[in-house]
C-alpha cells in the first residue's frame, strides 16, 4: 500500500494557492511519495491557462466587490471560488503516460465520485449520462467528457498539467455558491444558474467535515494510506518566488505571459 504526502494548507489568497501548486509540481520528483493537497479560497475567479478573462469578466466590479483573480497553469475555464475545498494531486509523469490524458482524469476522478455517493448523491460523467459536450470560456457553463453531474447540474471542475517529471490535477468541490456576489461579474453566461453546489442539493458539511470525508474516501478509492505533512521549506521558498515573479504580475493574471 503506497503512501501519499497529505498537505492542508486551509483557505488563502488565489495567488498563493496557485503559486503552492506549481511549486509542489516543479519540486516533484520520481520516487517521491505522491502528494494529496487540501486548500480553500478566499472569494475570487481563477481562469485556465488559455482563458481570456477580458473578453468574459468585469474586472473592476470584481476588484471593487473584493473578488481577486489568478490564472493557473492548468486548462480549463474561468471557476468561481470562495465557498468550496479544492484538492491538489501530484504524480509521476509515468501515471499519465500509462493511463493518456482522459484516462487519467476517469481514473482519479473517481473518488470525487465516490464522495458524491457517501453523501447521498447519484453522481456520474459526462459520458456516462451522454450528455452534449459544449465548450465555452467559462468553466461552469462548459461542458466535456469527464465533468462530473449530478441531477443534470455540474459539479465544479477538473483540470491537469503535465510536465516531463510529474503530472498535476486539481479540482473544485462547491459547499455553496455566493450567486448575488458573483453573477454580476460576468460578461457572459457564467453557468451559475445550472450549476450544483451540496448545499444546492440539500447536502450540509462545511470545510473540515468535507475536508476528513475526502480524505477517507481517497484512501479507500485508490487503497493508499496518508501522513499528515506540511509545506517543506524549500516548497515555501518557490511559492514566495512565483508569488512575486508570476502570481501576483497583472501579465500573467490577464494574459497568461511569464
Amino acid at each position: 500500500m503506497s503512501i501519499w504526502r497529505l498537505i492542508d494548507t486551509g483557505r488563502d489568497s488565489a495567488p498563493w494557492n496557485m503559486a503552492v501548486d506549481e511549486a509542489l509540481l516543479d519540486l516533484f520528483r520520481e520516487g517521491e511519495w505522491p502528494i494529496l493537497r487540501l486548500y480553500g479560497w478566499r472569494p475570487s475567479l481563477s481562469f485556465g491557462r488559455f482563458s481570456k478573462p477580458l473578453q468574459s469578466v468585469d474586472l473592476t466590479l470584481a476588484k471593487e466587490r473584493g473578488v481577486s483573480c489568478v490564472r493557473r497553469i492548468t486548462g480549463g475555464g474561468i471557476l468561481v471560488h470562495g465557498g468550496d475545498l479544492s484538492y491538489s494531486i501530484i504524480l509521476p509523469s509515468s501515471f499519465a503516460k500509462e493511463e493518456g490524458v482522459k484516462g487519467s482524469y476517469r481514473f482519479l476522478c473517481r473518488f470525487l465520485i465516490r464522495l458524491y455517493e457517501k453523501l447521498g448523491l447519484d453522481a456520474g460523467f459526462v459520458t456516462q449520462f451522454k450528455k452534449e459536450e459544449k465548450e465555452s470560456n467559462i468553466c461552469l457553463a462548459g461542458s466535456e467528457a469527464y465533468d462530473i453531474l449530478i441531477d443534470g447540474m455540474k459539479m465544479g471542475g477538473n483540470a491537469q498539467r503535465h510536465t516531463k517529471k510529474a503530472m498535476l490535477q486539481h479540482g473544485s468541490i462547491p459547499i455553496y455558491f455566493d450567486r448575488d456576489m458573483l453573477e454580476p461579474l460576468f460578461l457572459e453566461d457564467s453557468g451559475l444558474k445550472e450549476a450544483a453546489s451540496l448545499c444546492d442539493l440539500g447536502v450540509e458539511r462545511d470545510y473540515d467535515a468535507l475536508s476528513t470525508l475526502l480524505v477517507n474516501t481517497f484512501c479507500e478509492t485508490f487503497g493508499v494510506k496518508v501522513k499528515p505533512d506540511v509545506l517543506k521549506s524549500g516548497e515555501v521558498r518557490r511559492a514566495k518566488e512565483l508569488l512575486k515573479r508570476k502570481y501576483t504580475s497583472e501579465r500573467w493574471t490577464l494574459y497568461g505571459r511569464e
